[in-house]
Order: structure tokens, then sequence, then C-alpha cells
């Protein structure tokens, strides 16, 4: 923990620890929060056997579960296994859940995620709020303001953007035909919303795209945490973050410490084009060369060898601390061998 600070906070278990997460235990002097308790195996590229990778696994959940009994709060950022686990009831007994809303903003396989989840919440503590037939809402698709000269890009730019609004609809009349997940005394959304605990106030951002504009792996929320003036961020999955405003806003809220997932490097040529990991290295750039505290680097990011060659510039950038979770801790990442 960095106790020089009121915001107190560690690395629970990250990517460059060996499996997949980006689970992180926050202390105020008001209230204590586990953020997005969730691992993941890595992918088959990750450059270790498979005994090695789901041993990763078992330590990764043994140090979540051992956070959790020091938390009062458990925030959820969106519903992917490594943000989540679907269940163990010690895991979540008699914990404040906040987590993202499962009705909107959401696809197919995060809603069918959150669908289970909440049953068996319900099935083993008793504490879920139940389903019902809900009203139909309007949602109207996000204005994407475009801050850069796409050059010729733009032209395919400008037919991805109309391709992503006419899916955005798709997915509103899917979030209209769902049974409405209720929330309990336990379970509260927190999309766009605040919660205080005495002088700390926990905020959480309206749903952001995971990674791209309209990506197709969903949303997320990003949390802030302050407490007398000082400002802790957990960003989630942005991806670098990919899209300007997002970074906008890190820079904007100037957090004393920071966790900022990395772009996926090792789906370059995949799922992320040099386009987009261009804005990556750029938005990553204004962010580290803008905040003065401690960033953490990671998820996504550190799985594999290359990363930081890869993202040179945005570690040059740096203008205060900024370091993998293994790092922070006094190792390396485990990637590198």
């Amino acid at each position: 923990m960095n106790d020089a600070m009121k915001i107190s906070w560690k690395p629970v278990w990250f990517d460059s620890m060996g499996a997949k997460s980006s689970c992180t235990l926050v202390k105020t002097p008001d209230v204590r929060v586990l953020i997005d308790p969730g691992v993941a195996e890595m992918q088959p590229s990750f450059p270790a056997s498979p005994e090695q990778k789901r041993d990763w696994v078992i330590e990764a959940y043994d140090s979540i579960l051992k956070a959790s009994k020091e938390a009062e709060v458990i925030t959820i950022s969106h519903y992917h296994y490594d943000h989540f686990v679907d269940f163990d009831p010690e895991l979540y007994k008699n914990k404040l859940i906040l987590a993202k809303n499962p009705n909107q903003y959401i696809n197919d396989s995060q809603r069918k995620r959150a669908e289970t989840f909440y049953h068996h919440f319900a099935e083993e503590l008793g504490e879920a709020g139940g389903m019902r037939e809900r009203a139909a809402k309007k949602y109207h698709p996000p204005q994407i303001q475009d801050r850069r000269d796409f050059g010729d890009y733009a032209e395919r730019r400008k037919e991805l953007m109309e391709k992503g609004k006419r899916w955005f609809n798709d997915r509103a009349k899917k979030w209209n035909s769902y049974p409405e997940i209720l929330e309990s005394p336990r379970i509260k959304w927190i999309d766009g919303k605040e919660f205080n605990f005495g002088k700390t106030r926990i905020s959480f951002t309206s749903p952001l795209f995971h990674g791209i504009e309209f990506s197709r792996v969903g949303w997320v929320c990003s949390i802030l945490i302050e407490y007398e003036g000082e400002k802790f961020i957990h960003s989630s999955d942005l991806d670098g973050p990919i899209i300007e405003a997002y970074a906008d806003w890190i820079i904007q809220q100037n957090p004393d410490s920071l966790i900022l997932d990395g772009p996926m490097t090792y789906m370059l040529g995949y799922m992320l084009n040099r386009i987009n990991f261009e804005r990556c290295l750029e938005n990553g750039s204004r962010i580290a060369s803008s905040i003065n505290g401690t960033i953490i680097y990671d998820h996504h990011l550190t799985r594999e060898p290359r990363f930081r060659e890869r993202t040179e510039r945005v570690w040059r950038s740096a203008k205060g601390k900024l370091l993998t979770a293994a790092e922070f801790l006094g190792g390396k990442p485990v990637v590198l061998g």
C-alpha cells in the first residue's frame, strides 16, 4: 500500500503477474473498495506452459479472495471474466456491490453473463433484486467528435462510424427487449452515478466504449475515488485509451494515482490496426506527460514480450512514475522471463 497518501491502494493482481486481471484494493479513512475482482488465463500465445498459466490463475484468485476480506465494497466495471468472478459466495457475501448496469450499454455475451451472475447471487446469497418487464427507452448513438486528421483513413472511418451507429440502434432494440435486472439493497448500478462514504466520494463515468468507437466488445465504467482533494482513477478497459475524449477526461481530473490499461500490442494487425494503435500511443503519451503522480500501465499491455518496445513513446513521456503492477510490487513482468 502507498500509505503516505490519504487514499492508499495496491495492485492485487495484474497481467504483468501472469494472469489476466486488473484487480485493485483501495482504502480511504471511510471505506475499503475492491475493484474488478476477476481473473482469466493468458492467451495461447503467452510464453508460458499451460500448467504455469493455470497456477497463476489459482494464485491470482487466492490473492483476490484474501483482498476481498479487507473490503466493504466491490465494484464491477463490466462483465468480462478478468473483471468479475461468477460465482463465489465467500467473495461477495456481506459486501455492497457497485456494478455496471446490465440492462443497457451492454453486448449480448456480457448481458448473458450478468443474468447468470445475478441469478447465482440470489440463489446463493438471497440478495439480488430479481427481474421484471421494462418500459421501452429511447437511446441515441453517442456523438463522435474527431479531433485528428485521419488522412487516407477518413473515408473508411466514416463508413465504420455509420455502420457502428446502425449496430448501436440494433443494440438499443435488444436492451428494450430484455427483462430488467433490478437493483437491491446490496446491489447498485453505477453508470454515471456517485456514491458517498463519509468524506470519500466514489463516482463512475457514464458507459465508455471498451476500446474503439462502437466496439462490439461492449462498454465499461471508469471509477474515480476522491478524499480531501486526493484522486485515484481506475480506468478499466479503455485499451490505451484509444479515444481522445477519454484521455482528455483523465488529464482533466489530474489524479494522484492512475490505473491505466494499455493497448493490446499482441493483437496488432488483428483487433488493433495501425491507425488506432497510433491513437493509443498519442493518448498514452499525453496522459503520461500530464500526470505527476503514479501510473500503473498494465492490463492488455503486458501480454507479449515486446510491449515496452512497442509503447516506448509512452514510457519516455512519463512525468511521474510509470510502471507495471509487477514493478510497483518490486518484481518484473513475468512475460519478460
